[in-house]
């Protein structure tokens, strides 16, 4: 078969909208074309490509080779595609059985070597993953984020060879951990922030605290410097309600989509942000050439 198509997903914003990734071999001078308004990051795919499927001890085909991320229109950013991209080369050159990839999605940055880089973004992509019942296999560094999103079929490698033995031999790739397992260790994680009952004085400032945490109301601390402010604001979250299920998944993934370490030891505590003085309006509201969440979203 010289046609072969693979599932991956984009990362747009918040969203992470189905990438069909589309190979066709067909004769000619040898070469890899990748279309479908790939940016930079995604057309130098072709030498990471190349190079982890010959280190994998596999053979690149010596035919004109047609990569199409669908659909075109939405833009493809960086080397998420890496590993989709390699294992539709080698299902279209009949080096993988096409129907193990049919119930599967693929994310990962390839080394030159072969092994796995993580990505950001991958909690948006289990949740649809989720949504459509594939197995979503990811890199060893993204398995704790996978694992947050239950009734994910997820596992995690190391390097493509251990996909391709799951593809070939049937070999079961290791599971992420899920969040019920994982739920002992968030819930009871070290409180980094100040308990209101240890701050001294500031009675009528703590008494507002409890009022806007009460009834979700808006709360300015307005002062001279070294009043304060910063450190009741500090405990605020401690006295608000701990985040639903569904709540923390979405702090979750806005903290994935701008590629920001997760805090698992808090993860249903409600998020505190604390913005300098001297932000910009692009930091706050989010922006930029790749849009980016910003302080006020992840707050």
């Amino acid at each position: 078969m010289s046609l072969a198509t693979v599932y991956s997903r984009a990362l747009v914003g918040v969203e992470a909208p189905l990438v069909t990734v589309e190979t066709h071999i067909s004769n000619g001078l040898p070469g890899l074309a990748i279309v479908g308004l790939p940016e930079t990051g995604v057309r130098e795919s072709r030498e990471r490509v190349r190079s982890a499927i010959l280190n994998a001890r596999l053979e690149f085909p010596s035919r004109r080779v047609t990569v199409n991320l669908a659909p075109a229109e939405l833009p493809k950013v960086g080397g998420r595609y890496d590993l989709a991209i390699a294992l539709s080369i080698l299902a279209a050159s009949e080096q993988l059985p096409m129907e193990r990839l049919a119930g599967c999605e693929f994310l990962g940055e390839l080394a030159l070597g072969g092994e796995l880089r993580s990505v950001s973004g991958v909690l948006p992509a289990a949740i649809r993953s989720r949504d459509c019942d594939r197995l979503l296999v990811v890199p060893v560094d993204n398995s704790n984020e996978a694992g947050l999103v239950k009734g994910c079929r997820s596992g995690y490698a190391g390097e493509l060879k251990e996909v391709l033995q799951m593809l070939v031999d049937g070999t079961v790739l290791p599971a992420c951990l899920p969040a019920t397992q994982q739920s002992q260790d968030l819930v009871k994680g070290p409180h980094t922030l100040h308990d209101l009952a240890n701050i001294k004085g500031q009675s009528l400032a703590k008494r507002a605290l409890q009022i806007a945490a009460a009834g979700g109301h808006n709360l300015l601390l307005k002062g001279p410097p070294g009043t304060g402010k910063t450190l009741l604001a500090s405990a605020l979250p401690e006295l608000l309600p701990r985040l639903s299920e569904d709540e923390a998944l979405e702090v979750a993934a806005l903290r994935s989509v701008a590629n920001l370490k997760l805090e698992l030891t808090d993860f249903y505590q409600p998020p505190l942000r604390s913005p300098h003085h001297t932000a910009t309006p692009a930091s706050l509201v989010g922006g930029g050439v790749r849009a980016l969440p910003g302080e006020v979203s992840l707050a």
